[in-house]
């Protein structure tokens, strides 16, 4: 296999005026591209797995899947809870519960996770905070948490309880997730440290609330001794199939938006307009993406010459103009996977995973490639 024309391994880049993330092919620059993320907060995860704010512009090189960096990129959201790191506030009901204030280190390494206490009442021990839902509408709901004397926790959205109906229970100490009623998705992500990131996925009752209950031993209704409870932080709620990184809120009314990360105008017609070549992506789809589908293309300025890998709910597509689409099924969300396509005069063949899954007679050899878009 000759050298690769553009490599980008996410590795460099620079914020500020003209924000940048650096290919390291070619090496004259030419295929650098063009970043953008206009305002609103923006979270990585660092190298020591710490959670990192990030400015306007700056590209998120992100060390979630383990022992390299990712180009983050994602779409608009918006957190709409208030006081997503203070439990404190009157905007949180307590339940049956207290709050005791900045008691362990959080999982952005300051000293402001708070400790949420159940009290003497033997019955449910919960937090919940208003806030308006759409009825039937698809929502992911994620939170921080980390055992102290207690060990489990659930959570629902819509509800005015967690006793009954369609509800999600955490257990920290098994690392394990138990369900009733109809939920989308339901896990439970170990952050380090202690800290897990729980996650729930499912259509809101008709309750404008979400709830969030403590739990000893996988059970949820029993008499606390108002010092004993669990730690928590970062809590989030998006209107969203999936959950996407962290977004901090305080105070403020409809939630706080990230703006929807943009990487483009990498190469040109002389790096792209190529005869014969590989595609390769190594990427993950986090979920069912807006729409329905991500795309991955090599393309003309029209568009109308093309090879794309296109995400969707379950399936990668390949798609080259004149030959059609081929179908990887079997694909689940939030999993890395690795896809290639090799082209040349009267041949295509799609690699998946390090696998030759595909053969095919080229109908027409797409021409004038001058464009990545992703």
């Amino acid at each position: 296999m000759t050298n690769p024309k553009l490599a980008l391994i996410p590795s460099g880049y620079k914020g500020g005026t003209n924000p940048t993330v650096y290919s390291i092919l070619p090496s004259d620059g030419s295929g650098d591209f063009t970043f953008d993320r206009a305002n609103g907060y923006a979270s990585r995860v660092r190298k020591d797995g710490l959670i990192e704010e990030v400015s306007n512009d700056v590209p998120r090189l992100d060390w979630s899947d383990g022992n390299c960096p990712s180009l983050l990129l994602e779409p608009q959201r918006t957190n709409l809870l208030k006081y997503s790191e203070d439990y404190s506030q009157s905007e949180w009901s307590k339940i049956r519960s207290t709050i005791s204030t900045n008691q362990s280190i959080a999982p952005n390494g300051t000293f402001t996770a708070d400790k949420i206490i159940a009290s003497t009442d033997n019955n449910t021990h919960r937090c919940d905070q208003a806030i308006t839902l759409t009825d039937g509408t698809t929502y992911s709901l994620s939170f921080f948490v980390k055992s102290s004397e207690y060990n489990c926790i659930r959570a629902s959205i819509g509800q005015s309880g967690l006793t009954f109906g369609n509800v999600a229970s955490f257990n920290l100490n098994t690392k394990t997730v138990s369900t009733t009623g109809t939920i989308e998705n339901a896990e439970i992500l170990d952050f380090g440290n202690g800290w897990f990131r729980c996650v729930l996925t499912m259509d809101a009752g008709t309750t404008d609330r979400i709830v969030i209950g403590l739990g000893i031993d996988d059970s949820y209704s029993f008499a606390g001794d108002n010092s004993s409870g669990l730690f928590m932080w970062g809590a989030m709620i998006e209107e969203a199939s999936y959950t996407s990184s962290y977004i901090k809120t305080e105070g403020e009314v409809g939630g706080v938006t990230r703006l929807k990360d943009e990487c483009f105008n990498g190469g040109d017609a002389d790096l792209f307009n190529i005869t014969e070549g590989t595609f390769f992506v190594d990427a993950n789809n986090f979920g069912t993406p807006l729409n329905n589908y991500s795309m991955i293309t090599i393309s003309d300025a029209t568009g109308s010459n093309y090879i794309r890998f296109i995400y969707e709910s379950s399936r990668i597509r390949v798609s080259v103009l004149g030959l059609g689409d081929y179908f990887i099924t079997g694909v689940n969300d939030n999993e890395r996977n690795k896809v290639a396509t090799t082209f040349k005069e009267n041949e295509m063949k799609v690699f998946f995973n390090g696998s030759l899954v595909h053969t095919d007679t080229l109908g027409v050899l797409p021409t004038g490639l001058s464009k990545l878009n992703f």
